[in-house]
Protein backbone atom coordinates (compact mmCIF):
# COMPACT_ATOMS: atom_id res chain seq x y z
CA UNK A 1 0.00 0.00 0.00
CA UNK A 2 1.44 3.64 -0.95
CA UNK A 3 1.39 5.71 2.64
CA UNK A 4 1.80 9.13 0.46
CA UNK A 5 -1.85 8.94 -1.00
CA UNK A 6 -3.16 8.45 2.46
CA UNK A 7 -1.21 11.00 4.42
CA UNK A 8 -2.55 13.28 1.19
CA UNK A 9 -5.96 12.60 2.05
CA UNK A 10 -5.80 13.28 5.99
CA UNK A 11 -4.18 16.37 5.49
CA UNK A 12 -6.83 17.72 3.07
CA UNK A 13 -9.70 16.46 5.54
CA UNK A 14 -7.96 18.02 8.52
CA UNK A 15 -8.08 21.26 6.22
CA UNK A 16 -11.43 20.86 5.89
CA UNK A 17 -12.53 19.99 8.89
CA UNK A 18 -10.74 23.47 10.35
CA UNK A 19 -11.57 25.14 7.68
CA UNK A 20 -15.41 24.60 7.66
CA UNK A 21 -15.67 23.12 11.39
CA UNK A 22 -13.52 25.25 13.12
CA UNK A 23 -13.48 28.54 11.06
CA UNK A 24 -13.57 30.84 13.52
CA UNK A 25 -10.74 29.10 15.72
CA UNK A 26 -8.62 29.11 12.78
CA UNK A 27 -9.21 32.74 11.90
CA UNK A 28 -8.05 33.74 15.28
CA UNK A 29 -5.30 31.79 14.97
CA UNK A 30 -4.63 33.59 11.88
CA UNK A 31 -4.78 36.76 13.51
CA UNK A 32 -2.84 36.02 16.36
CA UNK A 33 -5.73 35.71 19.27
CA UNK A 34 -6.35 33.10 21.24
CA UNK A 35 -10.07 31.53 22.37
CA UNK A 36 -10.69 32.07 25.69
CA UNK A 37 -11.34 28.90 28.14
CA UNK A 38 -14.81 29.67 28.43
CA UNK A 39 -16.01 30.11 24.76
CA UNK A 40 -13.49 26.61 24.39
CA UNK A 41 -15.44 24.92 26.67
CA UNK A 42 -19.21 26.32 25.52
CA UNK A 43 -18.10 25.28 21.80
CA UNK A 44 -17.31 21.96 22.99
CA UNK A 45 -20.43 21.05 25.17
CA UNK A 46 -22.79 22.31 22.16
CA UNK A 47 -23.66 20.22 19.71
CA UNK A 48 -22.33 21.18 15.77
CA UNK A 49 -25.59 23.07 13.93
CA UNK A 50 -24.92 22.56 10.00
CA UNK A 51 -25.63 25.16 7.92
CA UNK A 52 -28.21 23.92 6.23
CA UNK A 53 -29.94 23.31 9.14
CA UNK A 54 -29.81 26.53 10.94
CA UNK A 55 -31.40 27.86 7.58
CA UNK A 56 -34.52 25.24 8.28
CA UNK A 57 -34.39 26.52 11.57
CA UNK A 58 -34.48 30.12 10.24
CA UNK A 59 -37.15 30.45 7.86
CA UNK A 60 -40.28 29.52 9.83
CA UNK A 61 -38.86 31.35 12.60
CA UNK A 62 -38.94 34.49 10.32
CA UNK A 63 -41.96 33.85 8.30
CA UNK A 64 -43.89 33.07 11.57
CA UNK A 65 -44.06 36.96 12.75
CA UNK A 66 -45.43 40.10 10.89
CA UNK A 67 -44.65 43.79 11.41
CA UNK A 68 -47.38 43.58 14.42
CA UNK A 69 -45.68 40.76 15.79
CA UNK A 70 -48.92 38.50 14.84
CA UNK A 71 -47.84 34.90 14.56
CA UNK A 72 -48.18 33.36 11.20
CA UNK A 73 -46.92 33.18 7.86
CA UNK A 74 -45.97 36.71 6.00
CA UNK A 75 -47.88 36.92 2.59
CA UNK A 76 -49.13 39.69 0.67
CA UNK A 77 -53.07 39.38 -0.18
CA UNK A 78 -54.86 41.25 -3.17
CA UNK A 79 -58.54 42.96 -1.82
CA UNK A 80 -60.44 41.48 -5.35
CA UNK A 81 -63.66 42.86 -6.20
CA UNK A 82 -65.16 41.01 -9.39
CA UNK A 83 -66.19 43.07 -12.41
CA UNK A 84 -68.40 42.55 -14.90
CA UNK A 85 -66.11 41.66 -18.48
CA UNK A 86 -67.48 40.68 -21.76
CA UNK A 87 -66.65 36.98 -22.57
CA UNK A 88 -65.67 35.98 -26.38
CA UNK A 89 -65.28 33.34 -28.52
CA UNK A 90 -61.63 33.65 -30.10
CA UNK A 91 -61.31 31.57 -33.30
CA UNK A 92 -59.14 31.86 -36.48
CA UNK A 93 -60.52 31.69 -39.97
CA UNK A 94 -60.13 33.46 -43.32
CA UNK A 95 -62.17 36.14 -45.72
CA UNK A 96 -64.21 34.57 -48.00
CA UNK A 97 -66.17 36.45 -50.52
CA UNK A 98 -69.75 36.97 -50.49
CA UNK A 99 -70.61 35.28 -53.96
CA UNK A 100 -68.01 33.91 -56.53
CA UNK A 101 -68.74 32.02 -59.48
CA UNK A 102 -67.17 30.03 -62.62
CA UNK A 103 -69.26 30.94 -65.78
CA UNK A 104 -68.97 28.04 -68.12
CA UNK A 105 -70.50 27.75 -71.22
CA UNK A 106 -73.63 25.47 -72.00
CA UNK A 107 -72.79 24.67 -75.74
CA UNK A 108 -69.93 23.96 -78.42
CA UNK A 109 -68.97 26.86 -80.28
CA UNK A 110 -66.29 29.33 -80.63
CA UNK A 111 -65.73 33.00 -78.95
CA UNK A 112 -65.93 36.07 -81.30
CA UNK A 113 -65.91 38.48 -78.42
CA UNK A 114 -62.76 40.09 -77.14
CA UNK A 115 -61.74 39.12 -74.34
CA UNK A 116 -61.78 41.00 -71.16
CA UNK A 117 -59.18 41.56 -68.17
CA UNK A 118 -58.94 40.40 -64.85
CA UNK A 119 -60.17 43.05 -62.38
CA UNK A 120 -62.64 44.54 -64.72
CA UNK A 121 -66.01 45.78 -62.47
CA UNK A 122 -69.10 44.25 -64.58
CA UNK A 123 -72.57 44.48 -64.24
CA UNK A 124 -75.09 41.91 -64.46
CA UNK A 125 -76.21 41.08 -67.41
CA UNK A 126 -73.09 42.51 -69.54
CA UNK A 127 -71.43 40.18 -72.19
CA UNK A 128 -68.41 38.04 -70.81
CA UNK A 129 -68.33 35.88 -74.08
CA UNK A 130 -69.96 35.70 -77.58
CA UNK A 131 -69.80 32.67 -79.18
CA UNK A 132 -70.51 31.79 -82.62
CA UNK A 133 -74.14 30.81 -84.22
CA UNK A 134 -72.95 28.58 -86.84
CA UNK A 135 -76.54 27.09 -88.11
CA UNK A 136 -78.38 27.79 -85.26
CA UNK A 137 -80.69 30.76 -86.82
CA UNK A 138 -81.51 28.04 -89.42
CA UNK A 139 -82.83 25.75 -86.89
CA UNK A 140 -84.24 28.14 -84.99
CA UNK A 141 -86.25 29.26 -88.57
CA UNK A 142 -87.15 25.46 -89.79
CA UNK A 143 -88.96 25.06 -86.08
CA UNK A 144 -91.02 27.97 -86.11
CA UNK A 145 -92.15 26.71 -89.93
CA UNK A 146 -92.88 23.54 -88.50
CA UNK A 147 -95.03 25.28 -85.39
CA UNK A 148 -97.21 27.19 -88.16
CA UNK A 149 -97.89 24.56 -90.20
CA UNK A 150 -98.81 22.06 -87.21
CA UNK A 151 -101.20 25.34 -86.70
CA UNK A 152 -102.73 25.30 -90.00
CA UNK A 153 -103.70 21.35 -89.68
CA UNK A 154 -106.13 21.85 -86.59
CA UNK A 155 -108.96 23.48 -88.35
CA UNK A 156 -108.52 20.71 -91.40
CA UNK A 157 -108.48 18.08 -87.97
CA UNK A 158 -111.54 19.86 -86.19
CA UNK A 159 -113.57 19.85 -89.32
CA UNK A 160 -112.82 15.89 -90.25
CA UNK A 161 -114.17 15.68 -86.33
CA UNK A 162 -117.43 17.56 -86.69
CA UNK A 163 -118.10 15.78 -90.04
CA UNK A 164 -117.68 12.65 -88.59
CA UNK A 165 -119.84 13.52 -85.57
CA UNK A 166 -122.91 14.43 -88.09
CA UNK A 167 -122.75 11.86 -89.73
CA UNK A 168 -122.43 9.78 -86.39
CA UNK A 169 -125.68 11.69 -85.36
CA UNK A 170 -127.55 10.87 -88.89
CA UNK A 171 -126.61 6.55 -88.86
CA UNK A 172 -127.96 7.36 -85.11
CA UNK A 173 -131.41 8.56 -86.36
CA UNK A 174 -132.04 5.99 -89.20
CA UNK A 175 -130.67 2.78 -87.05
CA UNK A 176 -133.55 4.12 -84.53
CA UNK A 177 -136.07 4.57 -87.57
CA UNK A 178 -135.16 1.02 -88.84
CA UNK A 179 -135.78 -0.75 -85.31
CA UNK A 180 -138.98 0.59 -84.80
CA UNK A 181 -140.36 -0.30 -88.49
CA UNK A 182 -138.88 -3.59 -87.78
CA UNK A 183 -140.61 -4.17 -84.98
CA UNK A 184 -144.08 -3.15 -86.54
CA UNK A 185 -143.36 -5.52 -89.81
CA UNK A 186 -142.62 -2.58 -91.84
CA UNK A 187 -138.94 -3.19 -93.03
CA UNK A 188 -136.88 -6.49 -93.12
CA UNK A 189 -134.30 -7.58 -91.14
CA UNK A 190 -131.87 -6.76 -93.54
CA UNK A 191 -132.48 -3.10 -93.30
CA UNK A 192 -132.34 -2.81 -89.58
CA UNK A 193 -128.55 -4.74 -89.92
CA UNK A 194 -127.77 -2.21 -92.81
CA UNK A 195 -128.78 0.87 -90.13
CA UNK A 196 -126.58 -0.79 -87.36
CA UNK A 197 -123.43 -1.24 -89.41
CA UNK A 198 -123.58 2.08 -90.86
CA UNK A 199 -123.99 3.99 -86.78
CA UNK A 200 -121.27 1.51 -86.03
CA UNK A 201 -118.87 2.69 -89.03
CA UNK A 202 -119.69 6.18 -88.15
CA UNK A 203 -118.50 6.06 -84.54
CA UNK A 204 -115.13 4.75 -86.14
CA UNK A 205 -115.09 7.93 -88.13
CA UNK A 206 -115.53 10.21 -84.79
CA UNK A 207 -112.60 8.28 -82.62
CA UNK A 208 -110.41 8.58 -85.99
CA UNK A 209 -111.53 12.63 -86.24
CA UNK A 210 -110.59 12.77 -82.45
CA UNK A 211 -107.34 11.06 -82.98
CA UNK A 212 -106.26 13.29 -85.67
CA UNK A 213 -106.62 16.41 -84.26
CA UNK A 214 -104.81 14.77 -80.97
CA UNK A 215 -101.98 13.90 -84.02
CA UNK A 216 -102.44 17.12 -84.81
CA UNK A 217 -102.02 19.07 -81.22
CA UNK A 218 -99.41 16.81 -80.46
CA UNK A 219 -97.55 18.20 -83.60
CA UNK A 220 -98.06 21.74 -82.44
CA UNK A 221 -96.67 20.70 -78.90
CA UNK A 222 -94.02 19.00 -79.98
CA UNK A 223 -92.73 22.43 -83.07
CA UNK A 224 -93.54 24.85 -80.06
CA UNK A 225 -90.88 22.64 -78.01
CA UNK A 226 -88.49 23.00 -81.00
CA UNK A 227 -88.81 26.38 -81.16
CA UNK A 228 -88.15 26.99 -77.67
CA UNK A 229 -85.14 24.64 -77.75
CA UNK A 230 -83.80 26.46 -80.76
CA UNK A 231 -84.15 29.87 -79.23
CA UNK A 232 -82.42 28.81 -75.97
CA UNK A 233 -79.37 27.18 -78.14
CA UNK A 234 -79.08 30.90 -79.52
CA UNK A 235 -79.72 32.37 -75.77
CA UNK A 236 -76.52 30.59 -74.87
CA UNK A 237 -74.33 32.35 -77.04
CA UNK A 238 -74.17 34.68 -75.06
CA UNK A 239 -72.72 33.84 -71.72
CA UNK A 240 -73.84 37.27 -69.40
CA UNK A 241 -72.67 38.31 -65.73
CA UNK A 242 -74.63 37.05 -63.59
CA UNK A 243 -74.14 39.38 -61.00
CA UNK A 244 -72.06 42.76 -59.93
CA UNK A 245 -68.87 42.09 -59.44
CA UNK A 246 -65.04 41.95 -60.40
CA UNK A 247 -63.36 39.54 -62.89
CA UNK A 248 -61.31 37.21 -61.13
CA UNK A 249 -59.79 35.62 -64.29
CA UNK A 250 -59.55 36.83 -68.16
CA UNK A 251 -62.49 35.98 -70.31
CA UNK A 252 -62.32 33.20 -73.12
CA UNK A 253 -59.89 34.42 -75.50
CA UNK A 254 -61.22 35.40 -79.24
CA UNK A 255 -61.36 32.46 -81.70
CA UNK A 256 -61.14 29.69 -78.60
CA UNK A 257 -63.20 26.68 -78.87
CA UNK A 258 -65.94 26.29 -75.96
CA UNK A 259 -67.44 23.31 -75.00
CA UNK A 260 -70.14 22.52 -72.40
CA UNK A 261 -68.35 23.15 -69.40
CA UNK A 262 -65.53 25.30 -70.83
CA UNK A 263 -65.15 28.05 -68.26
CA UNK A 264 -65.77 31.61 -69.65
CA UNK A 265 -64.49 33.38 -66.94
CA UNK A 266 -64.56 33.70 -62.91
CA UNK A 267 -66.57 36.52 -60.96
CA UNK A 268 -66.42 37.54 -57.52
CA UNK A 269 -68.35 40.11 -55.25
CA UNK A 270 -66.62 41.57 -52.53
CA UNK A 271 -69.13 44.32 -51.44
CA UNK A 272 -69.57 42.51 -48.89
CA UNK A 273 -67.16 39.86 -47.14
CA UNK A 274 -68.02 36.65 -45.26
CA UNK A 275 -64.83 35.88 -42.07
CA UNK A 276 -65.33 32.34 -42.12
CA UNK A 277 -63.87 30.28 -38.77
CA UNK A 278 -64.18 26.97 -37.15
CA UNK A 279 -65.67 26.79 -33.43
CA UNK A 280 -64.60 24.04 -31.14
CA UNK A 281 -67.85 21.61 -29.82
CA UNK A 282 -67.70 22.97 -26.51
CA UNK A 283 -68.00 26.75 -27.60
CA UNK A 284 -70.20 26.20 -30.05
CA UNK A 285 -73.62 27.25 -28.07
CA UNK A 286 -71.98 30.30 -26.65
CA UNK A 287 -72.10 31.94 -30.37
CA UNK A 288 -75.34 32.89 -31.31
CA UNK A 289 -77.31 34.30 -34.83
CA UNK A 290 -76.53 38.27 -34.90
CA UNK A 291 -73.98 38.42 -32.38
CA UNK A 292 -71.44 41.38 -32.55
CA UNK A 293 -67.96 40.26 -33.60
CA UNK A 294 -64.36 41.81 -34.78
CA UNK A 295 -61.33 40.31 -36.47
CA UNK A 296 -57.42 41.33 -36.92
CA UNK A 297 -56.77 40.43 -40.81
CA UNK A 298 -53.17 39.86 -41.31
CA UNK A 299 -52.10 42.82 -42.60
CA UNK A 300 -53.17 44.84 -39.36
CA UNK A 301 -56.49 46.04 -40.29
CA UNK A 302 -59.64 45.58 -38.19
CA UNK A 303 -62.97 44.76 -38.99
CA UNK A 304 -66.45 44.55 -37.82
CA UNK A 305 -69.39 42.28 -38.58
CA UNK A 306 -72.55 39.98 -36.95
CA UNK A 307 -72.39 36.35 -37.32
CA UNK A 308 -74.82 35.35 -39.77
CA UNK A 309 -74.77 31.04 -39.82
CA UNK A 310 -73.63 28.68 -37.54
CA UNK A 311 -73.70 25.32 -39.08
CA UNK A 312 -75.43 22.92 -37.76
CA UNK A 313 -73.69 19.66 -38.82
CA UNK A 314 -69.86 19.56 -36.98
CA UNK A 315 -66.67 18.89 -39.29
CA UNK A 316 -66.13 14.66 -39.49
CA UNK A 317 -62.40 15.44 -38.88
CA UNK A 318 -62.03 18.24 -36.44
CA UNK A 319 -65.28 17.92 -34.76
CA UNK A 320 -65.93 21.95 -35.00
CA UNK A 321 -68.91 24.02 -36.60
CA UNK A 322 -68.45 26.49 -39.21
CA UNK A 323 -69.18 29.80 -38.14
CA UNK A 324 -69.76 32.74 -40.81
CA UNK A 325 -69.29 36.63 -39.98
CA UNK A 326 -70.66 38.93 -42.70
CA UNK A 327 -68.40 42.10 -43.04
CA UNK A 328 -69.06 44.94 -45.14
CA UNK A 329 -66.72 45.91 -47.78
CA UNK A 330 -67.58 49.06 -49.75
CA UNK A 331 -64.16 49.92 -50.00
CA UNK A 332 -63.20 46.13 -51.22
CA UNK A 333 -59.56 46.83 -49.36
CA UNK A 334 -60.58 42.97 -47.91
CA UNK A 335 -59.40 40.62 -50.19
CA UNK A 336 -60.54 36.61 -50.41
CA UNK A 337 -58.45 34.31 -48.67
CA UNK A 338 -56.59 36.27 -45.75
CA UNK A 339 -56.05 35.39 -42.75
CA UNK A 340 -58.13 36.53 -40.02
CA UNK A 341 -57.79 36.63 -35.91
CA UNK A 342 -61.39 36.75 -34.63
CA UNK A 343 -63.01 37.49 -31.75
CA UNK A 344 -66.83 37.32 -31.22
CA UNK A 345 -68.69 38.55 -28.25
CA UNK A 346 -70.82 36.35 -25.96
CA UNK A 347 -72.66 36.62 -22.76
CA UNK A 348 -70.81 38.59 -20.09
CA UNK A 349 -69.71 37.29 -17.01
CA UNK A 350 -67.68 38.41 -13.06
CA UNK A 351 -64.29 37.59 -12.94
CA UNK A 352 -61.47 38.80 -10.96
CA UNK A 353 -58.39 40.61 -12.72
CA UNK A 354 -55.34 39.26 -10.89
CA UNK A 355 -51.63 39.17 -11.98
CA UNK A 356 -50.75 35.61 -13.67
CA UNK A 357 -48.37 35.13 -10.81
CA UNK A 358 -51.00 34.67 -8.43
CA UNK A 359 -52.16 30.97 -9.66
CA UNK A 360 -50.75 27.84 -8.73
CA UNK A 361 -51.53 24.42 -7.53
CA UNK A 362 -53.11 22.42 -5.62
CA UNK A 363 -51.75 18.54 -3.96
CA UNK A 364 -54.00 17.36 -7.01
CA UNK A 365 -53.12 19.22 -9.78
CA UNK A 366 -55.77 21.58 -10.11
CA UNK A 367 -55.34 25.14 -10.97
CA UNK A 368 -56.45 27.83 -8.44
CA UNK A 369 -55.42 30.34 -6.01
CA UNK A 370 -54.61 30.65 -2.75
CA UNK A 371 -56.97 33.41 -0.45
CA UNK A 372 -57.11 34.71 3.31
CA UNK A 373 -59.95 33.10 4.62
CA UNK A 374 -62.02 35.35 7.78
CA UNK A 375 -60.19 33.29 10.29
CA UNK A 376 -56.70 34.42 8.51
CA UNK A 377 -56.18 31.09 7.38
CA UNK A 378 -55.01 30.01 4.14
CA UNK A 379 -57.78 28.85 1.60
CA UNK A 380 -57.69 27.30 -1.87
CA UNK A 381 -60.40 27.77 -4.75
CA UNK A 382 -60.14 26.73 -8.08
CA UNK A 383 -60.63 28.93 -10.89
CA UNK A 384 -61.40 29.00 -14.47
CA UNK A 385 -59.53 31.27 -16.96
CA UNK A 386 -61.81 33.42 -18.74
CA UNK A 387 -59.56 35.55 -20.81
CA UNK A 388 -55.65 36.32 -21.04
CA UNK A 389 -53.96 40.08 -21.48
CA UNK A 390 -50.66 41.12 -21.31
CA UNK A 391 -51.06 42.10 -17.59
CA UNK A 392 -52.97 39.87 -15.97
CA UNK A 393 -55.04 36.90 -16.42
CA UNK A 394 -59.13 37.10 -15.90
CA UNK A 395 -60.99 34.66 -14.12
CA UNK A 396 -63.68 32.85 -12.65
CA UNK A 397 -64.62 30.69 -9.89
CA UNK A 398 -64.04 32.80 -6.83
CA UNK A 399 -66.63 34.51 -4.45
CA UNK A 400 -67.77 38.62 -4.87
CA UNK A 401 -64.78 39.38 -2.46
CA UNK A 402 -61.42 37.95 -2.01
CA UNK A 403 -58.06 38.55 -0.39
CA UNK A 404 -56.02 36.54 -3.21
CA UNK A 405 -52.27 35.93 -1.91
CA UNK A 406 -49.84 36.92 -4.73
CA UNK A 407 -46.84 36.57 -2.72
CA UNK A 408 -45.83 33.67 -0.84
CA UNK A 409 -48.89 31.49 -2.04
CA UNK A 410 -46.52 28.80 -3.07
CA UNK A 411 -44.95 28.63 0.70
CA UNK A 412 -48.45 27.86 2.14
CA UNK A 413 -51.30 25.56 2.34
CA UNK A 414 -54.79 25.31 2.82
CA UNK A 415 -55.58 26.08 6.70
CA UNK A 416 -51.82 27.57 7.79
CA UNK A 417 -52.60 30.19 9.71
CA UNK A 418 -50.98 33.54 7.77
CA UNK A 419 -50.09 37.28 8.75
CA UNK A 420 -51.32 38.89 5.94
CA UNK A 421 -49.95 42.45 4.44
CA UNK A 422 -53.18 43.84 2.25
CA UNK A 423 -53.18 45.93 -0.62
CA UNK A 424 -55.69 47.36 -3.36
CA UNK A 425 -56.25 46.56 -6.93
CA UNK A 426 -54.69 48.73 -8.73
CA UNK A 427 -57.67 50.50 -11.30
Amino acid sequence: MRVIPLMTAAVVTAGLYYAVIERDALLAFARGEQLSDETASADASEPTETPAAAAATAAPQAASADKTGNSGVGVVALRSTARGIDSAVVLRGQTQAIRQVEVRSETTSTVLSEPLRKGAQVKAGDLLCKLDPGTRPSTLLEAKARLSEAKIRVPEAQARLDEARARLKEAQINLTAAAKLSEGGFASETRLASAQAAERSAVAGVATAETGLQTTSAGIESASAQVAAAEKELARLDILAPFDGLLESDTAELGSLMQPGSLCATVIQLETIKLVGYVPETEVNRVTIGAGARAELANGRNVEGKVTFISRSADPTTRTFEVEITVPNPDLAIRDGQTADIVISAEGAKAHYLPQSALTLNNDGQLGVRVVKDDMTVGFYPIQLLRDEASGVWVGGLPEQADVIVVGQDFVVAGVSVAPTFKEVSQ
